[in-house]
């Protein structure tokens, strides 16, 4: 891996191409290495793992609403919908929008975090979509997905949005413009364009993971993967973009991230520098290894809070229940704190009637439902009669978080044997007496107790579709996506698993489509 240092120059340096990070991305995505084995396997992993949430999510409203969106831009030959046949077919940034939807609404998919957030499987849905349409084959595929994660992994290692309020789907933006520039096989200066469109057309507020969280945060990682195959198409028409779209005098870095923030202090906003990873010409693209994926539909976060939970109520029903429980306090990292935990400030957070995306951005709440049932649904746990249960609301609110330094510094480290992502629980009884344990990672997570392999993969995907896909649609399905390298285009077409007829809900809501 090579380090390259990125800051924000002044129009007057008029900074060489070969200079900005967005043509080092491009010539990483144009680079003709192969995918290793052991990458393409864990992208088979993760096309199911999207498959899986992706049709536990069809009849849910946002899924709803987006499919109904994208049917309305059929096209023959386009690509194909999570639940539909492979006759119908839609343009496939509508494909990727209502795909890239399915995925994303039950907070359920694959997580890396680093100096940022993100879910890097949001990359999948657009490079598949263009696959179908633009008739490209497995192992084409295989090659798109990883650039896509490659690309976003190391953006999020080392470029931190959220500090300036920023969402991180504006790391999407690049990731899925340099994915699709692999799948197409595009060169460097036309993928160097469409990733300085992809990341100028996604940088939003994060706004919506804060306060009342509404279902724009299913939308919003699919949203960039749309804008990201609108950039492609333009760039492939000979368009341009806004350049340098990094490191420019009034663009990213000077104006939203860094700079600006030095700008604030009086400050040269030309100092301030980040270091972004990429792999060297002819390294292969690993980034998906550094990657995990959820056992439970909940913030990655809570992950091993969650399992910590399932323990915990075991011991604290042996001291004589939840209702003599006086306070518990979750010691953690800055980010589950300020984002999940009551140092977010939100009182939503402690709402019983609020949105199911909001109850799953609050550790207390989570917490305490793991605590009192032992298990974690992606349905059942955020029931709106589950959330107002009288005992659940008493216990949730008598839980905090607070920022312990030790596991803000262990969320930070490049070291993977220390990287964690969870807490130090302290229960004090109300005969004074407390119940303390800690988990640092998910028992699912890589170094976790049961870490997730294709087993467990497999096994998520029947857990969340039995009782919606027919056994043979099931069973073509992971027959098919398992042979993902050899794949012909035609293949390739079949790869989002058919719903049985009579299934699918639809909105019938008038929009303007």
């Amino acid at each position: 891996m090579i380090d390259h240092e990125v800051r924000a120059h002044p129009s007057k340096d008029e900074l060489p191409r070969e200079k900005q990070l967005a043509w080092k991305m491009a010539e990483v995505a144009a680079d003709p290495v192969e995918v290793d084995a052991e990458a393409t396997d864990m992208i088979i992993n993760r096309i199911i793992d999207n498959a899986s949430v992706a049709i536990a999510s069809l009849n849910r409203g946002p899924i709803k609403t987006a499919r109904a969106q994208a049917r309305a831009h059929s096209r023959q030959g386009g690509a194909t919908l999570f639940g539909l046949p492979e006759g119908e077919t839609v343009h496939a940034e509508w494909a990727a929008w209502a795909n890239g939807t399915a995925v994303r609404e039950l907070d359920f998919h694959d997580t890396f975090l680093a100096a940022d957030y993100s879910h890097p499987g949001d990359n999948i849905p657009p490079v598949l979509a263009v696959a179908q349409q633009a008739g490209r084959d497995g192992r084409d595929l295989v090659r798109g997905i990883a650039t896509g994660y490659e690309i976003q992994v190391n953006l999020v290692k080392g470029i931190c949005l959220h500090e300036h309020k920023i969402d991180h789907i504006a790391h999407i933006g690049p990731s899925a413009s340099a994915a699709v520039g692999t799948l197409m096989g595009l060169d460097p200066e036309v993928i160097f364009q469409a990733i300085q469109q992809g990341l100028h057309t996604t940088v939003s507020t994060r706004q919506s993971r804060k306060g009342e969280i509404s279902s724009w945060k299913a939308f919003a990682p699919a949203y960039a993967g749309k804008l990201a195959i609108e950039a492609v198409d333009r760039c492939m028409r000979g368009e341009g973009a806004p350049s340098p779209i990094y490191e420019g005098e009034d663009s990213v870095i000077s104006f939203i991230l860094n700079g600006r923030t030095a700008r604030d202090q009086g400050k040269s906003p030309y100092d301030p520098a980040y270091t972004v990873p990429l792999p060297g010409k002819g390294e292969a693209k690993r980034a998906i290894l550094d990657t995990y994926t959820k056992e439970h539909s909940a913030e990655y976060q809570s992950q091993a809070l969650i399992d910590l939970a399932f323990d915990m109520g075991k011991q604290i029903q042996e001291r004589g229940g939840f209702d003599k429980v006086e306070r518990i306090v979750l010691h953690t990292s800055h980010h589950t704190h300020y984002v999940i935990g009551t140092g977010s400030g939100d009182p939503q957070k402690m709402d019983p009637k609020a949105s199911r995306e909001t109850l799953d951005h609050s550790i207390m709440y989570i917490f305490a439902v793991a605590l009192q049932d032992g298990e974690w649904h992606h349905e059942r746990s955020y029931a709106p009669e589950r959330a107002q249960r009288e005992d659940t609301v008493r216990l949730w609110h008598k839980i905090e978080t607070t920022e312990d330094p030790e596991w803000t510094r262990r969320y930070h480290s490049h070291d993977p044997n220390e990287k964690a992502f969870g807490a130090r629980v302290v229960v004090t009884m109300s005969d004074g007496s407390t119940i303390e344990d800690e988990k640092a990672v998910a028992n699912a997570h890589p170094f976790g107790a049961r870490p997730f392999v294709r087993e467990n993969y497999i096994n998520k995907f029947r857990m969340l579709t039995d009782g919606i896909l027919d056994k043979s649609e099931s069973e073509r399905f992971l027959d098919l996506v398992q042979r993902l390298p050899d794949l012909s285009a035609e293949e390739v077409r079949t790869l989002n698993p058919v719903a049985p007829d009579g299934y699918l809900q639809e909105n019938a809501a008038k929009g303007l489509f």
